[in-house]
């Protein structure tokens, strides 16, 4: 199921499904809406997006609340996450997700909000996209790549494709952004060779494994699996999440495997991350591949969880096809 593609005038709803708006610096929050505006869509924020308690978030009752007004008011076409946080999985058993189903919209967001888009797709098929946060849009400089490719995913059906970005950066923009570090980036580095067609299953992969053997799994059959972790990882806690992953049934079905590249601080070196896919039997057939513009690393690309895509890998070349329809 894919949500109606947004255009120019349509309404952006803000909500705070994880961590609370009240975090944000104002004059981050200032650039976001001003971006968004330049491309014509007016935003609106969830009444409870600033209310926070000892967590830095807001009560599931409140959470939900926002959530399902967005959903059902008529007005709104697009809906974005604030930011993320470790609770937004607190919701899912008081989400309806028949309001979902019947008034399929725009749901973007990352992180944290993997719990979410995962039970969306198990619960309604809804297409839902893995990218920018609200908050990503007050990146100051070096965002073009992320919006290029958010505005493609959101606003057409046409094909488009994951190419690698010129550069990088792992640094903390949101407390300086003038003091902006970008390395260049000369392509994704292929682990394992190979072609593969599937369906994107895609988010943070500590994530996506708190949804293990509840109702609200995707299912990994025939799926292009595009995964991610933030710099609270380290190679021996991926590893060990990517095992438990794959330990899953329908796990033996995945069509290709890609990977975000990793924050510094995460320790997650390539040598590591080769040895760690080295050592996983279960991926020994499929195209791997690593250093993809996705996850906590700036620019990132928007990712359809639930669409079709195309992979191909051969020695140092690679191709990311999405196409949606």
């Amino acid at each position: 199921m894919l949500a109606e593609r947004l255009k120019p005038g349509d309404e952006i709803r803000v909500i705070a499904p994880s961590r609370s708006m009240a975090i944000i610096k104002g004059k981050q929050l200032r650039i976001a809406q001003e971006r968004l505006n330049q491309f014509g869509f007016t935003v609106t924020f969830g009444k409870n997006t600033e209310v926070h308690d000892e967590f830095f978030s807001s009560s599931i009752v409140e959470r939900v609340e926002d959530f399902h007004e967005a959903f059902t008011d008529p007005n709104v076409k697009g809906i974005l996450t604030v930011i993320g946080g470790y609770n937004a999985n607190q919701l899912l058993k008081y989400i309806d997700f028949e309001i979902i189903k019947n008034n399929p919209k725009i749901f973007c967001g990352f992180s944290d909000i993997t719990a979410l888009q995962g039970a969306i797709y198990r619960k309604t098929g809804l297409i839902t996209y893995s990218g920018p946060h609200f908050s990503s849009f007050g990146v100051k400089n070096g965002f073009e790549y992320t919006l290029e490719s958010f505005i493609n995913a959101v606003t057409n059906d046409a094909p488009y494709e994951i190419v690698p970005s010129s550069h990088w950066s792992d640094d903390p923009w949101y407390l300086d952004q003038e003091d902006r570090q970008f390395i260049e980036q000369d392509g994704y580095m292929v682990i394992q060779e190979g072609e593969a067609e599937g369906v994107l299953i895609c988010g943070n992969l500590c994530t996506l494994n708190l949804l293990q053997g509840t109702e609200f799994m995707p299912s990994l059959k025939g799926s292009i699996l595009f995964i991610e972790d933030d710099e609270e990882s380290h190679p021996l806690t991926f590893d060990r999440d990517l095992q438990s992953l794959l330990h899953l049934p329908d796990a033996q079905c995945i069509q290709a495997l890609l990977i975000g590249r990793f924050q510094k601080n995460s320790q997650v070196t390539e040598e590591a991350l080769r040895k760690i896919i080295a050592s996983k039997n279960e991926l020994k057939r499929v195209p791997v591949i690593g250093n993809v513009n996705f996850g906590h690393v700036h620019p990132f690309a928007t990712i359809p969880i639930g669409a079709n895509a195309q992979i191909s890998a051969q020695g140092s070349d690679t191709e990311i096809w999405i196409d949606q329809k």
